[in-house]
């Protein structure tokens, strides 16, 4: 197999790997974004995101990608006034999750895109060495 094919493929499947964990994430947040308190001074579920980082993989001679950590998003809780709320404050605001929807709509489909670009990489590099073993039968 020829080296830059081999390096090709090691890199995109190194990014196939950190975007899946990203959608897991994103579908995780997603499926939290009605969260609220329960109880006063009790938060709801809090955003999380994926922070990247590049690794340099000495046996290739290529930096990959890998995630370094899954992080909490630090960005404020939302407030909906509903005194009658079991998790409402003394003001009568129940703390909200700070996932919003639509943010993590775009960073799906940015993940999946991503996915999808390192899955094209693969099969070209795979294609490209099918051809090349067949040219040297």
């Amino acid at each position: 197999m020829d080296m830059d094919l081999q390096k090709a493929m090691a890199v995109a499947a190194a990014g196939m790997k950190a975007q899946g964990v990203r959608m897991r994430v994103i579908a995780e947040n997603i499926a939290n974004q009605n969260s609220e308190s329960t109880q006063p001074g009790v938060d709801p579920y809090r955003r999380k995101r994926v922070i990247f980082k590049n690794v340099l993989d000495r046996a290739l001679g290529v930096e990959r990608v890998k995630v370094s950590k899954v992080a909490l998003d630090a960005s404020a809780f939302g407030e909906r006034y509903d005194p009658g709320h079991p998790g409402a404050d003394e003001r009568g605001f129940v703390k909200t999750t700070n996932v919003q929807g639509m943010i993590e709509a775009m960073d799906l489909q940015q993940a999946q895109r991503s996915y999808q670009a390192n899955l094209n990489t693969v099969e070209a590099a795979k294609s490209m060495m099918v051809r090349t073993l067949d040219l040297l039968r």
